[in-house]
């Protein structure tokens, strides 16, 4: 694995939010052990901090977030935690105030925002992958939840399409929170550059 200086290199790299929406993490969400936990984590104001660097360096922000059709076209009811989520008929439909980016994250008027409809992760019948491909983007950092299946998901499937993935650990959450972590150790190690927000932010700076 080439050093975190060489990955994150600024022409070469873009960071990605992974489902920090109001209606998924913030003061709108549905499942509030997951709020409590990046409450708790202090994700989204670290993740804040980290998109204000990558900004002001012309390093690509964008959101990945998740949203449904309100009559769910597009999507498909395969997995259990989403269709017990979806028998609330205004749950993340897209456009509402749910399937907003938390205020903290913007978007600023730069940032790219890539909107899914179905699946557990965001380079799936989405622009992210040729949008990242048309910047020259070899290395994604990876912020936002969860570590149990979206950050996860994110990662292999950045990896599968050649990309380098790093992940600041103090950007990522999932819930139970002791089990995000045991993630993070035991199979996001072995994939993935482990850091920091502000190790990202030093290397930025040098």
């Amino acid at each position: 694995m080439p050093k975190l200086e060489t990955l994150i290199d600024t022409e070469r790299s873009a960071v990605l939010t992974m489902e920090i929406q109001r209606g998924v993490v913030g003061d709108l969400a549905s499942i509030p052990a997951l709020q409590k936990t990046v409450a708790e984590s202090g994700i989204i104001p670290n993740t804040a901090k980290l998109l204000a660097a990558a900004r002001a360096r012309g390093v690509r922000v964008v959101h990945c977030t998740a949203a449904f059709r309100r009559d769910r076209a597009g999507s498909f009811h395969n997995v259990p935690m989403v269709n017990a989520l979806l028998a609330n008929p205004d749950y993340l439909v897209s456009g509402s105030a749910e399937a907003e980016l938390v205020p903290e994250l913007g978007p600023e008027p730069d940032d790219l925002v890539t909107e899914r409809f179905h699946g557990m992760s965001p380079f799936t019948s989405t622009s992210l992958d040729a949008w990242l491909r048309s910047s020259g983007i070899t290395t994604v950092i990876a912020t936002g939840v969860s570590l149990n299946v979206g950050i996860l998901g994110l990662s292999i499937e950045a990896i599968n399409r050649g990309y380098h993935v790093v992940i600041p650990a103090d950007c990522v959450a999932g819930h139970p929170r002791d089990y995000g972590e045991l993630v993070l150790e035991n199979s996001l190690r072995q994939l993935t550059k482990l850091t920091t927000s502000d190790e990202i932010v030093a290397a930025w700076s040098s």
